[in-house]
């Protein structure tokens, strides 16, 4: 199985580095990790609606332009479907078992993902209602995929 995450931005911050790094480490266990980075557009503050449709639409772009057609794309989104821990285990699993060798999940920016990338998007994943940093996403989401692989091969680590 091919997993990749498209993530909005750099990391920067030493500590978040360290965190992808050792789940990366993780999880090349039980998958083919690909973590691809597209810069981000410069957002000041104030932005008008139509300012901020358009920098989505051009940070999507770039989001797109990563995508292989064959890939499964999961879209992180407030508006996505909340599922346990379990259920997206059972979600990965079952694109497994029907075929799917690859899965891009997508983290968009700071105002979020254009309305083309959730147009293209198999699926909308929601962690939370709640605003998390874009580049803290990257670590949870990375927890997350590893935690799925445990639960799938009934292995010690979930709780």
């Amino acid at each position: 199985m091919k997993i990749r995450i498209v993530s909005v931005g750099r990391i920067k911050e030493k500590f978040i580095q360290e965190g992808i790094k050792e789940y990366s480490k993780r999880l090349s266990r039980y998958c083919n990790l690909e973590i691809i980075e597209v810069d981000d557009e410069k957002a000041p503050e104030n932005l008008s609606h139509k300012e901020m449709e358009q920098i989505k639409d051009k940070e999507g772009e770039k989001i797109l332009s990563k995508i292989p057609i064959n890939s499964y794309i999961i879209s992180l989104a407030i508006e996505g479907k909340n599922l346990s821990s379990e259920e997206l285990s059972e979600k990965i699993e079952s694109l497994m078992i029907e075929g799917t060798n690859e899965i891009t999940f997508i983290i968009g920016g700071s105002l979020g993902l254009s309305k083309e990338v959730l147009q293209k998007s198999n699926f909308k994943l929601s962690f939370s209602k709640m605003t998390f940093p874009h580049q803290l996403m990257r670590v949870i989401l990375l927890e997350q995929i590893y935690r799925e692989f445990k639960i799938m091969k009934g292995e010690p680590y979930h709780k």
